[in-house]
């Protein structure tokens, strides 16, 4: 069970802020450091000093760490054009040695859209389908030879398909709850299928449908890596899981039912059946950012166990 770091840095984060998590990240002997791609703060926080990009974030790292894997859940489709979003990762993939992941959704925050007068379309998954399409497309084309593409919303004509990423392949992670559509285009596209937030029950259930879609597009279902990404409060004692529930304000019981929250023995409890359904990499979503102590518990007591 491989456990990667989540931060959420649109609740308030700056560039030093999550170099020094990602470090942490790295020296702790976690899988990655990934973020999330937002532009506004959700919820009571008043989110200072302001958002960082996700991209720019991701190229800093890339060229201050030397281990762990790189990438966002989920980059919000309706923030870039494809083209320019291939190139973009494709550049950090070279700068990061080949360690970067793209995880890429349809965009759903309709208020930051308006915060910065970014257009939110009606048509997001139909979107999100053609951008995966060319984001894919533009990296399987080979060296001298060129990429179009001629779809509803989007119109590429002989591009040199340039620069390619680092690796062979970058993983694509696709996620989400939804039913038909989304297990589809993770049996298209997906190198990974994640589930964000989710009980046990449902994530079981949605592994279901993806393999089920994978298998339909003509690929082996264990060829993906299935995954969750669940928000973490781990303590040595009651007083300890408390405090940080309190600070992240939120309610111990709520966090034990929906998350990854307790004493080391009752985090590697839940972690291990989320195991038993078919998940294979866990996202531990960080919403205290200050608070390394928390991270090497997590490392000494949690994840030393699962090895």
């Amino acid at each position: 069970m491989d456990l990667r770091i989540f931060t959420e840095p649109q609740q308030g984060a700056t560039y030093d802020t999550l170099l020094t998590v990602a470090k942490a990240t790295e020296e702790l002997g976690f899988d990655a450091f990934f973020r999330s791609d937002h532009y506004l703060r959700m919820g009571s926080t008043d989110g200072l000093p302001g958002p960082t990009d996700a991209w720019i974030t991701l190229a800093g790292l890339a060229r201050e760490t030397k281990r762990i894997r790189l990438g966002t859940l989920m980059t919000a489709g309706t923030f870039r054009l494809p083209g320019v979003l291939a190139i973009q990762v494709a550049q950090i993939d070279q700068m990061s040695g080949g360690r970067v992941e793209l995880g890429l959704g349809a965009g759903w925050f309709e208020e930051e859209h308006k915060a910065y007068g970014i257009p939110f379309p009606k048509e997001k998954f139909a979107r999100l389908e053609e951008q995966l399409a060319i984001v894919t497309g533009l990296w399987a084309t080979e060296v001298g030879k060129t990429f179009s593409y001629e779809g509803t919303y989007y119109q590429l004509t002989d591009s040199p398909a340039l620069p390619k990423p680092a690796q062979t392949k970058v993983p694509v992670l696709i996620g989400g709850h939804g039913a038909s559509r989304t297990p589809r285009l993770a049996g298209q596209y997906a190198d990974e299928f994640n589930m964000p937030f989710a009980s046990i029950e449902d994530s079981e259930r949605q592994f279901g449908r993806v393999r089920k879609a994978v298998e339909e597009a003509g690929r082996k279902a264990d060829d993906l890596v299935y995954s969750n990404a669940l928000v973490v409060c781990v303590g040595k004692d009651d007083a300890e899981v408390q405090r940080r529930a309190d600070i992240i304000g939120r309610d111990v019981d709520e966090l034990k039912a929906n998350g990854l929250a307790g004493s080391p023995a009752e985090v590697v409890d839940k972690i291990a059946r989320y195991q038993a359904i078919g998940s294979q990499r866990l996202y531990l979503q960080i919403l205290d950012l200050d608070d390394l102590d928390h991270l090497e518990l997590i490392s000494t007591q949690v994840q030393s166990q699962l090895s």
